[in-house]
């Protein structure tokens, strides 16, 4: 599901509302949007149990790919809520890597 042509600018999680995301997922096919889901959910129980950190790579409205170091409070079906209140949409989110 991951595979990244560019190398991400990491940026702080305080910086997120800065950003415009695309209406559209950047994720073409069912099986791509079930997974990240699914690793969604993985990545919030690790941040509710257990108060670990993931990278979070994601795409903005102008192509940039980017990668957020944070814990995950919540997910839904449209976003991430992550630590002090910050949050991402869903359908911008390329993948995770747990640390």
């Amino acid at each position: 599901m991951l595979t990244l042509a560019q190398v991400p600018q990491t940026v702080a999680k305080e910086s997120l509302r800065e950003y415009r995301f695309a209406p559209q997922d950047v994720l073409t096919t069912a099986a791509d949007r079930q997974s990240r889901r699914y690793h969604a959910e993985r990545a919030t129980t690790l941040g509710n149990a257990h108060h670990g950190k993931v990278n979070i790579y994601f795409r903005t409205a102008d192509g940039a790919v980017k990668r957020v170091q944070t814990t995950i409070w919540a997910t839904d079906a449209d976003h991430l809520t992550l630590k002090a209140g910050n949050f991402l949409p869903l359908r911008c989110v390329l993948g995770f890597d747990f640390c």
